[in-house]
């Protein structure tokens, strides 16, 4: 799941909605885009970044999908809990150097991915 459409409707509980735009996320004209959610209950986020010293970096965080409204902006988006409150955890995310982009998926998954990092040896940190 990502923003601007990226999605497998397998992990959604309700259907991609297509929302037309006056103004396309910023950019001069308008458009479609594509809303998306992921399905309550339990989710990873995961990124990958790059250290000072140039090697990639794995990124993850467990929490839960919850129900309720979302922002109709035409963008992907879900209401996401995490261990700790709100701005701690974005301050613990942002601390590690994420880049913009994200994958968001079903299932607490941190460990799979840990594991893939040890294999790849690659730095993994999981935000809690």
């Amino acid at each position: 799941m990502g923003h601007d459409g990226p999605g497998h409707v397998a992990i959604s509980d309700r259907k991609p909605v297509l929302r037309e735009l006056e103004l396309y996320h910023g950019k001069a004209g308008y458009g479609v885009s594509v809303e998306f959610s992921v399905r309550t209950g339990p989710i990873t986020i995961f990124a990958v970044t790059q250290t000072g010293d140039g090697r990639l970096k794995m990124i993850a965080a467990e929490g839960e999908a919850l129900p309720g409204p979302t922002l109709s902006i035409g963008n992907t988006n879900s209401r996401l809990r995490f261990s700790l409150p709100p701005a701690q955890f974005m301050n613990a995310w942002c601390e590690q150097g994420p880049t913009h982009h994200c994958a968001l998926g079903t299932g607490h998954q941190a460990n799979v991915l840990r594991k893939v990092a040890r294999l790849l040896d690659l730095e993994f940190v999981k935000v809690a």
